[in-house]
């Protein structure tokens, strides 16, 4: 089956004319599926010769999953991509680029590392850091902030009942935001935004996503695609190695308990070495120094060499002895297929490479010429002078395509049912509710990343007077010194009504992230999704992703936003089953005035109003969840009623009428008002509306916020909305007055207590 390539270690030749192809693929551990093997074979005969094992690794890592969408491709095309918006995208190449003002553009990335996180949560969330951080820098940006939305197991699972070869949800969630910490305030990039979320389902493959937002003058932005013929291949950055070796292979399969084997998948971080690298990139860029840029991820050398090619049209020949390694004797097919971290690949004329050279050498970063741009459609490898690679590009790129059969889910008819017996003690379940991990304060996350590095942000995660913070619904970035515009950032998507309902629970998440940019002051100016979900090759999973591509593109198309960037996580499975469908949004808002924002700490003046109506839509709710009751009537989204609002409130806002905003979402009015009561300034709240007391509190019906009104601004705040009631006012507590006549009555340090208590307990 093997043949050794005359005068080369550990090259050989691979007959698959004459040997058993599921044998083939067992000894080179690729992930090519059988008939996607008879394509390789048919190319080959074709080319009437036999494939060498580079080849072969080559082919594997660009038709995983991971890199050719061979399962999401067809849906996405139907759903998501192509929208039409009034908001054009510039650029979607490694980072989606969108206008941020005449003279600027803003680039935005968003990726996913989950496998990786699943088996060393450190190392797995540090390199999705570094891997997003690649993408917005080669798009000529500078970073200015990070976003990270994870999604973890319940962190109360007995260890006795923990499934085998599985790590447990607190270890997990301690590593995966210790990475984060460690790699973004070692690069100086602040993390400013995010969300915690947890599931059962998520026990044993978490959800690690990493979104980062640059900004670039219009005239410096270069693409991710080689400039002509004759450019020179320049590869600067950290050496190559034997870390990252299939890792999206290994992003393309279910995790088992044998997946700890895969270890050597998952790359190596080093933001000691991105740092420099960084600033190396945008000074050669901004020096008018490189045709094309592009960071080196999944697939290593064997996908950016070609990408950057083929993109401008053309090929390129390289010779892979030149490349810089962590380790001897390491094998062409592993340098080749390497996913080792901080690397950048530059194109560049030839009269400048040693002008580039010398850049990287004053910036202390390795950097070495390995090859050209050709006119052929082709890469072609040679090593020590013997050619070892020589495929098609259009081929190699273009991968295989399948119109996976999917089975749309089986949604109840979302009529009201019989309610549950009203509780006895309605105070109590307000305190369980609030101190329920899923909402309860995530202080001890926020607190290890630095958030005002760069001195950029203008309004953080967390606001307020210190020891009396309060979590924000969006942060708020300056990214231009002498302009007062600024650009709002959140993430938001809830696994549980994703799971309840696919289609609603993503319309849901696209209003939630528009709730949260208005409660600053911010209109929605694009999205990016990253679209995690189980094996495609389930019709019931497939059926979940069209459903929600579905309702991405009929949220977007009412917004009128599109989807500058994203990508697509599947296969995330265990033994124990899928995880829930969770298309991860992170949404982009500018801001006219950052001067004029709002945050959602309570101040000590100004009554308390509702923008909204409390609707009995409680499936998939916290509150409902506790009392372990499965009810169909999920929160829909009404677009129509929904948008004026939204206008209006960002106008309310930019006209000096607000003191505090708070979007309404998990666990309700009830949680909205502690939250904001968190700022030291109590509430009382009368909901003495139409429905029952315990609906009132707790029902998560969309389209809602609490805003505190400046004294003098009623009359005209309420004469802009067709629904706005005044609900409260501040106090020195936090009391409720309900239907039934029953004050619920709190202190504020006692739900304080009970509200940041909970991952300081499980985590510290």
């Amino acid at each position: 089956m093997l043949e050794p390539v005359k005068n080369l270690k550990n090259v050989f030749y691979v007959d698959l004319e004459n040997s058993n192809l599921d044998e083939v693929v067992k000894t080179l551990g690729l992930g090519l599926l059988a008939d996607e093997m008879e394509n390789v074979k048919k190319y080959f005969s074709k080319e009437g010769r036999k494939p060498t094992d580079v080849e072969l690794q080559a082919i594997d890592q660009a038709w995983s999953e991971h890199c050719c969408y061979k399962s999401s491709k067809p849906i996405l095309e139907e759903t998501v991509f192509g929208l039409k918006s009034s908001k054009e995208v510039v650029a979607r190449e490694d980072a989606g680029i969108m206008e941020f003002d005449d003279d600027h553009y803003y680039a935005v990335g968003l990726e996913s590392h989950n496998h990786p996180s699943a088996l060393d949560p450190y190392g797995g969330s540090a390199t999705g850091i570094g891997g997003i951080l690649r993408d917005v820098v080669c798009m000529g940006a500078q970073p200015i902030a990070l976003v990270d939305p994870l999604f973890f197991g319940d962190l109360d699972l007995p260890r006795n009942k923990l499934p085998e070869g599985i790590k447990h949800p607190q270890y997990l969630m301690s590593g995966v935001v210790a990475g984060i910490r460690d790699y973004g305030n070692r690069v100086g990039i602040p993390t400013v935004a995010g969300q915690v979320a947890f599931h059962p389902k998520y026990t044993g493959n978490p959800l690690v996503n990493v979104g980062c937002i640059g900004i670039v003058k219009k005239e410096l932005m270069i693409h991710s695609r080689a400039g002509d013929v004759g450019d020179i291949y320049i590869l600067a950055g950290g050496k190559t190695g034997r870390d990252g070796i299939h890792g999206v292979t290994f992003a393309s399969r279910d995790l088992d308990a044998g997946s700890e084997d895969d270890i050597g998948a998952v790359q190596l971080g080093d933001p000691i070495t991105k740092e420099p690298l960084m600033h190396l990139c945008l000074e050669l860029n901004e020096l008018g120094l490189l045709t094309g840029m592009k960071d080196l991820g999944g697939g290593g050398l064997s996908c950016v060499v070609g990408e950057l090619a083929l993109d401008a049209g053309f090929g390129a020949n390289v010779d892979l002895e030149k490349v810089h390694l962590k380790l001897e004797n390491m094998a062409p097919w592993e340098i080749w297929v390497s996913e080792s971290q901080e690397r950048m690949m530059f194109t560049v004329k030839p009269e400048k490479v040693q002008t580039v050279l010398d850049r990287c050498d004053a910036w202390d970063v390795e950097a070495v010429a390995i090859g050209e741009v050709i006119k052929e459609k082709r890469n072609i490898v040679r090593f020590n002078g013997t050619e070892i690679l020589n495929l098609d590009l259009e081929f190699t790129t273009g991968g295989p395509v399948y119109n996976r059969p999917y089975t749309l889910p089986e949604i109840n008819d979302l009529k009201p049912v019989e309610l549950p017996p009203l509780p006895t003690n309605l105070s109590q379940t307000v305190k369980d509710i609030i101190s329920n991990p899923e909402v309860a304060s995530k202080n001890w996350v926020i607190r290890q990343y630095d958030h005002e590095v760069r001195g950029a942000t203008a309004i953080k995660p967390i606001q307020g007077k210190i020891g009396q913070e309060v979590h924000g619904d969006s942060s708020v970035l300056k990214p231009v010194e002498n302009s007062w515009k600024g650009l709002a950032l959140t993430a938001d998507v809830n696994p549980h009504l994703m799971e309840a309902n696919p289609y609603h629970g993503t319309m849901s998440a696209v209003e939630e992230i528009c709730r949260n940019l208005a409660s600053v002051g911010a209109k929605i100016d694009s999205l990016a999704d990253c679209l995690c979900f189980g094996n495609p090759q389930r019709p019931e999973i497939m059926g979940q992703f069209k459903s929600s591509c579905d309702a991405l593109r009929d949220a977007a198309t009412f917004v009128d936003v599109p989807y500058v960037s994203g990508n697509v996580s599947l296969y995330n499975e265990t033994a124990e089953g899928a995880i829930p469908p969770t298309p991860v949004l992170m949404g982009m808002g500018i801001v006219s005035d950052i001067r004029k924002c709002v945050t959602s700490d309570l101040k000590n003046n100004g009554d308390i109003w509702l923008i909204g109506e409390n609707k009995e839509q409680m499936g998939a709710s916290l509150y409902y969840r506790e009392l372990g009751i499965d009810c169909p009537n999920v929160p829909t989204t009404d677009f129509t009623s929904f948008i004026p609002r939204m206008e209006q409130l960002i106008e309310a806002i930019e006209s000096g009428e607000v003191s505090a905003c708070h979007d309404i979402s998990t666990g309700g009015i009830a949680l909205a008002i502690i939250e904001m009561c968190m700022s030291g300034v109590g509430a009382t709240i009368n909901l003495s509306g139409n429905m029952r007391d315990d609906l009132e509190l707790f029902s998560e019906s969309n389209g809602r916020w609490l805003v505190q009104v400046k004294p003098g601004s009623e009359e005209k705040f309420s004469k802009r909305f067709d629904f706005a009631t005044k609900v409260g006012c501040v106090d020195k507590e936090i009391k409720f007055v309900l239907n039934n006549e029953e004050n619920l009555t709190f202190s504020i340090e006692e739900l304080r207590k009970l509200w940041t208590e909970p991952l300081w307990n499980r985590l510290a």
